[in-house]
């Protein structure tokens, strides 16, 4: 008796501090299980398929290893069922926003949060401490059900541009150590998809994950920086790292880890979760904030012809880029690199523009104007710099080549966007790390590069029609992307050839049309020369029209890295992209999203020759109802692209 008295004394004990808390999505579908025993750890499954099996997390203060022999103070369930609006509709002006939460808050002073939604489960820390803190690691310990496949952007170095190739692998094919940057897409089995990523990021360092040759990850973050040497005007070397990943506030939130998931492919690339858990809007007045599309000046290196002046990074050459602009109802134009007296002088406009004059003659035609400028060069003495830029009348910055994502460039990010946002600035981040919810918070945050995208072309052939399709259901995840869409020069594998120059696409010209559809970008660039687009007139009309922000996104029908065919809502009129890999494919669009009534539709499609010459396309205008079905034949590499407009 005394016997069996003790192993149930040992039972009630043993559950009482191995708990575990069990919260599902408001539909069900997906379900979580925390438990708290030795360390907090969580499971989870999909339609009853498990997908993580006692995943591991912690958060190392040097003084207190948080996560670890937890001791639960409380428990509390709420759910949340409302509609956000959007300051800057990427996807969407509205975003229902559906979620149950389970809070656990521990001794001492922290608590974590996990939020189950439909589409996907995040969790994050909470401190409450009254001392600033050191963290010295935060373990994000992954452990999959099995040796599923992979999409990973494979880093070498946590000093990144974010432009990676997406390698297709299973998990076990990475060997220990190798580690990727974020978004990543964990293919699983039952066709379940799984996003990962982070939201409301700030004054905290990126997070990595890294492979442990199972199929499993583990986090890996950069460490805060001591000391370092400039290398040349934009790089640094002999770097000199802390044994911590930042020094922060110890009452805070720190940031959510995501993980999207879908069984349909298509309802992947609508997953808006990164917005929903990030920070709310931080600006009181939000109406200044304009976005459209920008032609833009580096990718094509200026090469502009048929003119009575020689072009080159001087007024002339700009007031063309203006009158183009002006011409097709362009809103912007931006001055990419050149435009200073020098890099790290960007104060003043090199000896062969007058900025003043240009910024004027922008301004009587209804186009503004985006500067460039080195992220080092503004932290210097940004206050000063962004006055000027404001003086002159500019309506926004391109900061670049960041290429760094610890604790002091995420809040350099922070510090920039509302600098700007003071002024009344548009920013747009290239040599940057992926959005991860700021965006939110400052809307003024037009656009993140962060993506292997289009600059590309002018030194690699790593730009393929696969990867401009895979980038949807990849890196789109986190949020915006500046991959400046647009060439006009349209080549099929064998005719591409690398030009830094005279720079080409690969694939054909509705693959590039489709992208103003099918891509997120509230500032769109157009990264051709104006005078191919003046010689490309149709493409360049049908262009012109696409709006960069929209009432509603719906994805029609997809594969990840196969296909994409995307629907957009603005106003009465719906917009419609599709791209395919290097796989010819037909597609079904139904078109029973429309209204009522009847709609013109102006269609850009792939010409029969398009398989051999890429920039061979067909324009068709004809009129359609909600019940009507179109059939559409994408050629290798090819897309398809449509304007329905209401009669």
């Amino acid at each position: 008796m005394k016997l069996i008295l003790s192993l149930v004394f040992f039972i009630l004990v043993f559950s009482a501090f191995s708990k575990d808390y069990k919260i599902a999505s408001p539909n069900g579908q997906i379900s979580v299980t925390v438990s708290a025993d030795s360390q907090i750890r969580w499971s989870a499954s999909v339609d009853n398929h498990s997908i993580f099996n006692n995943n591991s997390m912690s958060l190392d203060l040097g003084t207190a290893l948080l996560g670890a022999n937890p001791k639960v103070v409380s428990e509390k369930m709420t759910s949340v069922s409302e509609y956000v609006q959007t300051v800057v509709a990427v996807k969407s002006k509205t975003i229902q926003n559906n979620y149950n939460q389970l809070r656990l808050v521990f001794k001492p002073n922290y608590a974590v949060s996990f939020r189950v939604f439909d589409n996907g489960i995040s969790y994050r820390f909470e401190t409450s401490m009254k001392e600033e803190i050191t963290v010295k690691n935060e373990e994000v310990g992954l452990n999959f059900t099995g040796d599923f496949g992979v999409l990973f952007p494979e880093e070498e170095t946590v000093y990144s541009h974010y432009e990676r190739t997406y390698l297709d692998k299973k998990l076990s094919e990475l060997s220990a150590g190798k580690f990727s940057s974020l978004p990543t897409l964990v293919k699983a089995d039952n066709n379940i998809k799984i996003g990962i990523t982070e939201a409301d990021l700030f004054d905290y360092p990126c997070l990595f994950m890294e492979a442990t040759g199972k199929a499993a990850f583990k986090s890996k973050f950069p460490h805060v920086i001591l000391k370092s040497d400039p290398q040349g005007d934009r790089g640094i070397k002999n770097i000199q790292e802390a044994d911590y990943i930042a020094k922060t506030s110890g009452t805070r939130n720190f940031p959510w880890r995501v993980f999207m998931i879908s069984t349909e492919d298509a309802r992947l690339v609508e997953n808006q979760m990164v917005f929903l858990l990030s920070r709310e809007n931080q600006l009181t007045e939000t109406s200044w904030i304009k976005p459209g599309l920008v032609a833009w000046d580096w990718w094509n290196e200026n090469n502009i012809y048929g003119v009575d002046f020689k072009a080159g990074l001087d007024t002339k050459t700009y007031k063309y880029y203006i009158d183009f602009a002006s011409k097709n109802k362009i809103p912007y134009i931006i001055l990419d690199e050149g435009w200073t007296k020098s890099t790290t002088n960007i104060k003043e406009a090199n000896s062969t523009l007058n900025l003043q004059e240009l910024i004027a003659y922008g301004k009587s035609k209804n186009v503004d104007i985006i500067l460039w400028c080195l992220w080092n060069a503004l932290d210097a003495d940004m206050n000063t710099i962004l006055d000027l830029y404001s003086k002159w009348g500019a309506k926004g910055i391109k900061v670049d080549f960041m290429a760094r994502s610890e604790q002091y460039m995420v809040n350099f990010y922070e510090r920039s966007a509302k600098a700007c946002a003071d002024r009344k600035l548009l920013i747009d981040f290239h040599g940057a790390f992926k959005p991860s919810g700021m965006a939110r918070a400052y809307p003024n945050i037009i656009n993140h590069e962060g993506v292997k995208g289009m600059e590309n072309c002018k030194w690699s052939k790593d730009i393929t029609p696969e990867h401009d399709v895979t980038l949807c259901f990849t890196r789109m995840l986190a949020g915006p992307m500046d991959y400046t869409p647009g060439a006009m020069i349209n080549k099929n594998e064998k005719d591409y050839s690398i030009s830094f120059s005279h720079p080409m696409s690969m694939g054909t010209r509705c693959h590039q049309l489709a992208m103003f559809v099918c891509y997120d970008a509230p500032l769109q660039m157009l990264n051709d020369s104006p005078s191919n687009y003046y010689k490309e007139t149709e493409s360049t009309s049908f262009i012109s029209k696409m709006p960069t922000v929209w009432d509603d996104t719906k994805i029609l029908d997809a594969k990840v890295g196969d296909y994409i065919l995307t629907a957009r809502h603005k106003d009465n009129d719906w917009y419609l992209g599709a791209m395919t890999d290097w796989t010819a494919r037909s597609l079904n669009v139904d078109l029973s999203f429309l209204g009522e009534g009847t709609y013109e539709i102006e269609i850009m499609q792939d010409g029969l020759n398009a398989d051999k010459s890429c920039n061979d396309y067909k324009r068709v205008v004809k009129q359609v109802t909600k019940a009507d079905n179109l059939k559409i034949d994408l050629a290798k590499g090819g897309g398809w692209a449509a304007i329905c407009k209401k009669l």
